[in-house]
């Protein structure tokens, strides 16, 4: 399919939001499909329940998971349980099931995998006598979908990773490699968008969302990715807790804090980050604090902590270190208390909460220049992007935060209206109103 001339035939045809009437069908009974449970995705699922159960919708919803999310989302069961323990249900897959599944470290696991992911979708919608599926992670599913499956329902999915437009936002050419990619990439989603049994695909990529077209009346919608909006001025309670959260990190008080907050991996950015560090004159590093938050591998971290231990030696640094998974709630004194938040990923595709943390804390970010997300820093102006695979390039980024009034350096005004457009209320809306 020719998705551009597809997009023309779309534009001509009123968008078919289902009516009111068709959403409140008491037969309706909706299946959420996610094996993931890091990431996005436990969110995800926190504010569907909340929005199902403060709307009263009427029907079911049924979340099939991995047996680990029942163990370590424990919270987000209990809250399905507490809002409505008949309407609302978490199903896991059997530890047998999930053992079988492969592993996604080659490209031919990853297809495996998908088949029998799709597999197990198909069970457990039969069972569940689902009237519809929405697919947390659609890209996953994209492979078995356009070879023809059919499911025991229409579907819907989330779809995290589009890349095919990538070069229209750098404007750079592509390579005969990536052309071919982008080829194959846009052939797929074609299949799957003809698929019988399609009824929607939420995106993440706004862009994406632009230049992807359907035909008939299945098309794409861009859909926010929910962040919890704080206010500028933080409560009393939440002042106290950033004090004694800095008292008892040992941050300097004369020092700016650079947080980079997550799953501490190469693919963050966290070894060319150090690196950048080792780069700046003494006189810029004795003012800076560079603070890990997040959980790390325990080969990464001897890497890491080798580097640290280097850096400490030779330039005045301080570097703190909290290697430790954050909750929910702890998660925003790490944002407010931080006065630049890194955003330094390697190659990203897709979307990052990191940048809508940051947005709502207001505290500017050092970003990736690359794709979905170097376009929303500079569209919104919520910081400085570089070359984050360049260490140098980020070592520039840090001198300008070090020796710039922060003030001056992203739209404040710009960073409320980014993160107010992805408020969890408009998440979850979006999700609903469509399916």
């Amino acid at each position: 399919m020719d998705l551009g001339v597809s997009m023309r035939r779309i534009q001509k045809q009123p968008c078919d939001v289902l009516s009111s009437d068709a959403l409140g069908s008491r037969n309706c009974r909706i299946l959420l499909f996610d094996l993931s449970i890091r990431g996005h995705h436990p969110n995800y699922i926190q504010q569907l329940i909340r929005y199902w159960s403060e709307h009263t919708i009427p029907g079911s919803l049924e979340m099939v998971v991995s047996p680990r999310f029942l163990e370590e989302h424990f919270d987000v069961v209990e809250l399905a349980n507490q809002l409505n323990r008949d309407k609302l249900k978490f199903v896991a897959i059997t530890p047998e099931e999930e053992a079988a599944l492969k592993s996604r470290k080659s490209f031919f696991s990853r297809t495996v995998r998908a088949f029998q992911e799709l597999q197990l979708l198909c069970k457990y919608a039969a069972i569940a006598q689902a009237t519809h599926c929405l697919m947390m992670y659609f890209d996953t599913a994209q492979i078995p979908l356009a070879a023809g499956i059919k499911l025991p329902c229409p579907f819907s999915g989330i779809y995290f990773r589009p890349t095919f437009h990538y070069s229209e936002l750098t404007g750079k050419s592509l390579s005969w490699k990536e052309q071919l990619q982008q080829g194959r990439e846009k052939f797929i989603l074609s299949r799957v968008l003809n698929h019988p049994q399609c009824h929607r695909l939420f995106c993440l990529d706004p862009f994406a969302v632009q230049y992807l077209q359907t035909r008939g009346d299945r098309h794409l919608i861009h859909l926010p990715d929910p962040v919890s909006v704080q206010p500028r001025i933080a409560q009393p309670k939440a002042q106290e807790q950033q004090q004694v959260l800095r008292k008892t990190l040992g941050i300097s008080p004369e020092r700016r804090v650079f947080l980079l907050f997550g799953a501490l991996t190469g693919r963050k950015g966290i070894h060319k980050v150090l690196e950048a560090v080792s780069m700046l004159p003494p006189n810029l590093t004795q003012k800076l604090c560079l603070l890990l938050v997040g959980e790390i591998k325990a080969s990464e971290e001897t890497q890491v902590e080798a580097t640290i231990a280097q850096l400490r030696q030779t330039i005045p640094v301080q570097i703190v270190t909290h290697y430790q998974f954050v909750t929910d709630e702890e998660v925003q004194y790490y944002f407010q208390l931080a006065d630049v938040v890194l955003a330094t990923y390697q190659q990203h595709v897709g979307m990052s909460g990191i940048l809508l943390l940051a947005a709502a804390a207001q505290k500017p970010v050092l970003s990736s220049d690359y794709g979905l997300m170097g376009e929303l820093v500079r569209r919104y102006q919520l910081g400085l992007v570089v070359d984050s695979t360049i260490a140098k390039e980020i070592s520039s980024g840090l001198s300008r935060y070090l020796t710039e009034s922060l003030d001056q350096l992203g739209d404040r005004q710009k960073m409320q209206q980014f993160a107010e457009q992805n408020s969890s209320e408009h998440f979850a809306q979006t999700i609903f109103q469509y399916l």
